[in-house]
């Protein structure tokens, strides 16, 4: 499994999966999105660039301005991984009956309905 081999740190993956999920994005709302400060954010992306996972370049309409992309090598690696663990996923659910199918989804819809009840700042970024 690709994860469980990974030499990155959880950091770094929190980098290349925000990258994955949102494209090109300023350094600052990067280092926002993942928790960390910009100076500890520049450590991160520099050993992500080198090992060409992501680039920096300056932001066209504002020059002050740095933004992260990942490269083609470090979108494969977020591929392989999500795809890896779909997969895994998908063939575990496929050796499961149908009932048990129906009472995981009943177990889900239980655990969404209770983290919408247990706070309003915590549940924001689980609503549909």
């Amino acid at each position: 499994m690709p994860l469980l081999s990974t030499t990155l740190t959880i950091q770094q993956l929190k980098v290349l999966v925000a990258l994955a999920i949102d494209g090109n994005t300023p350094t600052h709302e990067l280092a926002e999105r993942v928790g960390v400060s910009v100076a500890t954010l520049t450590g991160i992306v520099d050993r992500l660039a080198a090992r060409s996972l992501v680039f920096r370049r300056e932001d066209p309409a504002d020059r002050r301005v740095r933004r992260v992309d990942l490269t083609e090598e470090g979108r494969a690696l977020v591929n392989d991984m999500w795809g890896a663990s779909h997969k895994r996923m998908s063939e575990a659910l496929q050796t499961l009956d149908v009932e048990t199918l129906r009472s995981l989804v009943r177990g889900a819809e239980a655990l969404y309905a209770a983290l919408l009840r247990s706070s309003p700042s915590t549940s924001a970024g689980w609503e549909r």
